[in-house]
């Protein structure tokens, strides 16, 4: 915990930390120059002659700033999913509003033709379910088979390797950072969702939601307030293997040139340096190290909570 608070803490301040050089910007009167020969340059310079310490620590606010909310946004939805997945079965039902709100959301999200089309579909479907809701009126409901698609979707994306699917899709529409941010999303929910669904399997049939139900609570509220809460539970042990499975795609992705723009300061793209110069061990070494103790310390974390709960 002492190690990835540091990584976090170095990522929000490392704009306002007075390092000497800018990470992009080269020193060609210093370059492949190792660690403490030349002034100012503590960490050395790399093939192309940028400063070695200010790469390091800007690519730790950019490993931070990507995988962080990737992994976090992945067990949201693999979370939710799974847990709808895991409690409803192919037996819920939804109204008119909410297969427009689907659709519309999906049409927008994947930026088909006329975006501002799917915008309305999601206005218009939100707009229905007011007015049902506020006359008391539902409307019309047709079966939704939600663990079909979740597990079916599932299943789709697992069939071919994670690194082959995010390097085909970042190589050939060129993402920018917020593209590759749902790219690293849509690849990571998947186990997610396995995991709370059966969890969620298990949970379901417990005495107390049961009980919830027999009180008098709706499907709805029985999910949202009893079982999902618990049914979230393997998270927590997900989560950390899921952020050091994203930090070594990342750094895979820079390594190979793909992703990130070239400006943006990463630890795999320092690595791939030693391709131009393989006797500056320096750029090998001091993001290899980060790399490992980041990664080890993340696999300590889920066993941790393994043997917590």
């Amino acid at each position: 915990m002492g190690w990835l608070g540091l990584l976090v803490l170095v990522a929000a301040v490392a704009p306002l930390l007075p390092l000497p050089y800018p990470p992009g910007t080269p020193d060609l009167a210093h370059m492949a120059v190792p660690p403490f020969s030349a002034a100012r340059h503590w960490l050395g310079t790399d093939p192309q002659g940028r400063d070695v310490l200010s790469i390091l620590v800007h690519g730790t606010r950019t490993a931070v700033l990507l995988t962080l909310p990737a992994a976090l946004l992945a067990a949201l939805v693999g979370g939710l999913a799974g847990a709808a997945a895991g409690f409803w079965g192919n037996t819920a039902r939804a109204s008119f509003s909410y297969w427009l709100m689907g659709a519309g959301g999906m049409w927008w999200g994947l930026q088909l033709p006329i975006p501002a089309l799917g915008l309305a579909l999601v206005l218009v479907g939100g707009i229905l379910a007011v007015i049902a809701n506020s006359q008391s009126r539902p409307l019309p409901t047709w079966p939704l088979p939600v663990n079909a698609l979740v597990m079916g979707t599932a299943t789709a994306l697992d069939t071919i390797p994670r690194l082959i699917v995010v390097v085909a899709l970042v190589a050939s529409i060129g993402l920018s950072a917020t593209g590759l941010l749902a790219v690293l999303v849509l690849t990571t929910w998947p186990p997610m969702a396995r995991l709370v669904r059966a969890q969620m399997l298990r949970v379901r049939q417990l005495p107390f939601v049961e009980a919830a139900r027999a009180a008098g609570l709706s499907e709805r509220q029985v999910w949202f307030r009893h079982a999902l809460p618990h049914a979230l539970h393997p998270l927590r042990t997900a989560l950390p293997l899921s952020i050091a499975g994203l930090l070594g795609l990342e750094s895979t992705l820079s390594f190979l040139g793909i992703g990130l723009p070239p400006e943006v300061a990463s630890w795999g793209r320092l690595l791939a340096t030693v391709r131009i110069e393989p006797s500056a061990w320096w750029a090998l070494l001091f993001p290899s190290l980060l790399l490992t103790l980041s990664i080890l310390s993340l696999n300590t974390l889920s066993r941790l909570s393994i043997s917590r709960t």
